[in-house]
């Protein structure tokens, strides 16, 4: 029986990802959601989520399956995208793995790590240290005892951060020291395409996708999402688009939609600026990845040519 193919299309933020699959797949793929902030629900606007129509257009998974208050982790997302790969191909149509979380495309592809399970007695003991030290503290010593894994996250990133220490504590080993897969799965024929634009193009689209976010009442999502209960300890809030809210107003944010437009200014700013530097380390991430056939998002003919060869 012939394999599963499977297109993983990954690229930065912005780069246009959601207008490939828009104008070469619909009706004839369906989207597994490598989007670490799309899985929760009541984020719309600051995640860029596909609307209603789009998503009718084009069936996309792993949408709205968590509440702001959940962590959704690589695991979960490989289990859950291994399942879905040979109901949709029995469907008829192409599996597409789509989004812009490098780690949970790389895990899908290569393989997760063999990194020791935690156990609750010590998720308990790393969150007590959180909630009596801070996040900044245990960032600071995740540098100190494993400074490649600390490279690679943000400090804002307390899920991973306490993962990492969690395995260092454990093994007594940084969790950069166990062995990554390095060769593709083969229950599957998977092709990897990477989308790029010039940093140049890359970077006015970011301002104008943030300014249109703004426009489209991101104040009020963030205001309405508070009013449910959640907050900036919420993992789904500490993403990029929300967190910014909260760096800028702080405890106000709950009712950030009426304030002033020099915060919501400064706030889109400071979203602007993490989602370049987010953009930067994307590219760098998927850059290591092997076997990637890279395409400028702008070259028509080469786009035309992957729909047609991704059948």
């Amino acid at each position: 029986m012939p394999r599963p193919r499977v297109l993983c299309l990954f690229g930065p933020t912005a780069a246009g990802k959601t207008d490939v699959l828009l104008s070469r797949f619909a009706g004839r793929a369906e989207v597994i959601s490598a989007d670490s902030m799309q899985v929760y629900r009541h984020l719309d606007i600051g995640t860029a989520k596909p609307d209603p129509a789009e998503r009718a257009a084009l069936p996309h998974h792993l949408i709205d399956i968590k509440d702001p208050d959940e962590q959704y982790h690589a695991g979960e997302f490989v289990a859950a995208a291994e399942a879905l790969v040979p109901k949709i191909a029995a469907r008829g149509r192409l599996p597409i793995i789509a989004g812009g979380t490098g780690f949970y495309i790389r895990n899908f592809v290569f393989g997760l790590p063999g990194t020791p399970k935690g156990t609750p007695d010590s998720r308990a003991r790393i969150r007590a240290r959180l909630e009596a030290e801070g996040a900044e503290t245990l960032y600071a010593e995740l540098e100190r005892v494993d400074p490649e894994t600390a490279g690679r996250i943000s400090e804002n990133d307390t899920y991973r951060i306490l993962r990492a220490l969690e395995v260092y504590e454990i093994s007594g080993r940084p969790l950069s020291s166990f062995d990554v897969p390095q060769m593709p799965r083969e229950d599957f024929d998977v092709m990897l395409v990477g989308l790029w634009r010039e940093r140049g193009e890359l970077g006015p689209r970011i301002e104008k996708r943030v300014g249109a976010m703004m426009a489209a009442g991101l104040p009020a999502e963030v205001e309405a999402v508070c009013r449910l209960g959640y907050g900036p300890q919420s993992p789904g809030l500490r993403g990029i688009g929300y967190r910014e809210f909260f760096s800028v107003a702080g405890d106000v944010a709950c009712a950030f939609a009426s304030l002033g437009e020099d915060r919501r200014a400064e706030v889109a700013e400071e979203i602007v600026r993490g989602t370049r530097n987010y953009a930067r380390r994307q590219m760098t991430f998927f850059r290591r990845l092997p076997g990637v056939r890279w395409i400028e998002a702008g070259d028509e003919a080469a786009l035309d040519e992957l729909a047609a060869g991704a059948a």
